[in-house]
């Protein structure tokens, strides 16, 4: 009798317990939420400037909305292989592309000034740090944030903003911030970022003097994007949060698991995934949730945005084109593994890479397979006029059609 009120008593608790992890899985997946084309959506929006003649890839996300979307460059496979660079530890942001130089900041915190006709180092610098986030330039600078941490031998905890000459190498400032991965984002004569105490600064770009800074609630892990008029951020206390130029939180969201994903923004919307499997869609004037679209997976890709698409992978394995209107699943493609970083769409085409080192393009309009390469893990694709610069797990490819 006791071994059966035992038995009992196991069997109520272990479905006690299962109860629970479902509540818990539950609640932390994001919900299905269909959207309008008829409410906060703007589909004939006129397209982003394009960067200055010199600055052909400026910034993470290609521009200051990090949509990803580089579509007059005309770049198709098949390609050849140009050079070669060597990165010495993993590459897991891309590089960024102007003044003739591909620059591109490896984990264990080192920054190079590549040429861009030969690959060979121009000049480079040590930061002590980790390096996890990608450049930016602008008026003849270079932009870099890196971060403390035990993971690359670091003696310190804290993070670092750094400004160049993109020329010579020169430092022209340095300024401390909280531990920080978010890729500067450079609007005018300021730069943005967050960092990991929640706070989002704004700095001068020529001297990095302090113009504001605000706490939010939540690390931030990810980069700032802006539509113009606003800035946008999610935290990892799952909020998604719009400011103004002076730092004014306009509106808050929250609720939505966790924020490591950089915002995109198009037709009047700001479009981010999280780590509860969630992609979102909040209207860029009110903070209104417009749609949810779960994946499967851990979303800590940033979207890439084109022809009405949001393009993004998850770690359920499956690269996703939702309508950017809707949130509905216009197609889908199984990778060969889980796909963390981001995507870009280039010529028509959208690249992305998955954890078992493979890269992938596809047709942005059908998802069709195009071509494959095996090297690649994160961010894998960006561009100038004349070159695909393919990201490897430690190098970096130029390449040219053939």
């Amino acid at each position: 009798m006791k071994r059966l009120l035992a038995a009992i008593g196991l069997g109520f608790l272990i479905i006690v317990a299962l109860a629970i992890i479902y509540l818990k899985v539950l609640r932390e997946t994001a919900p299905t939420i269909v959207g309008s084309p008829t409410t906060e959506y703007v589909p004939q929006q006129s397209a982003p400037p394009l960067p200055p003649t010199d600055l052909a890839w400026p910034t993470y996300g290609f521009d200051a909305a990090r949509d990803r979307a580089a579509a007059r460059m005309k770049l198709r496979p098949p390609f050849r292989r140009i050079w070669t660079f060597h990165g010495h530890s993993l590459l897991e942001f891309p590089p960024v592309i102007g003044y003739g130089k591909v620059f591109i900041t490896n984990f264990n915190g080192r920054l190079y000034a590549l040429s861009a006709a030969s690959g060979k180092t121009m000049w480079s610098y040590s930061s002590g740090r980790c390096g996890w986030a990608s450049p930016a330039l602008a008026d003849g600078l270079v932009v870099e944030t890196f971060i403390g941490s035990s993971e690359c031998h670091a003696q310190t905890r804290d993070g670092q903003v750094a400004a160049f000459d993109a020329g010579t190498g020169q430092l022209r400032w340095l300024r401390t911030v909280g531990p920080t991965e978010s890729s500067p984002l450079i609007v005018g004569a300021t730069v943005y970022l967050g960092d990991w105490n929640g706070k989002v600064w704004a700095l001068a770009l020529h001297s990095g003097r302090m113009r504001w800074a605000t706490q939010l609630s939540g690390a931030i892990k990810g980069s700032l994007a802006t539509d113009g008029r606003r800035l946008f951020i999610g935290t990892y206390a799952g909020e998604m949060a719009a400011l103004n130029k002076r730092g004014r939180v306009l509106w808050r969201s929250g609720g939505h698991g966790a924020f490591y994903s950089s915002p995109a923004v198009a037709y009047g919307r700001v479009f981010i995934g999280s780590l509860d499997s969630g992609v979102y869609a909040f209207g860029a004037t009110t903070g209104h949730l417009l749609w949810s679209r779960p994946t499967g997976g851990y979303v800590y890709a940033s979207p890439a945005i084109s022809r009405h698409l949001v393009l993004i992978g998850s770690y359920s394995h499956r690269f996703y084109a939702l309508g950017a209107a809707t949130g509905l699943v216009r197609w889908s493609f199984t990778a060969n593994g889980p796909i963390s970083g981001s995507a870009s769409a280039i010529d028509g085409l959208v690249y992305f890479s998955t954890f078992n080192r493979r890269t992938y393009a596809l047709d942005v309009a059908s998802g069709e397979y195009v071509a494959t390469w095996r090297d690649g893990k994160y961010s894998p694709a960006v561009a100038d006029p004349s070159h695909l610069y393919l990201v490897g797990l430690g190098r970096l490819y130029e390449l040219a059609p053939r």
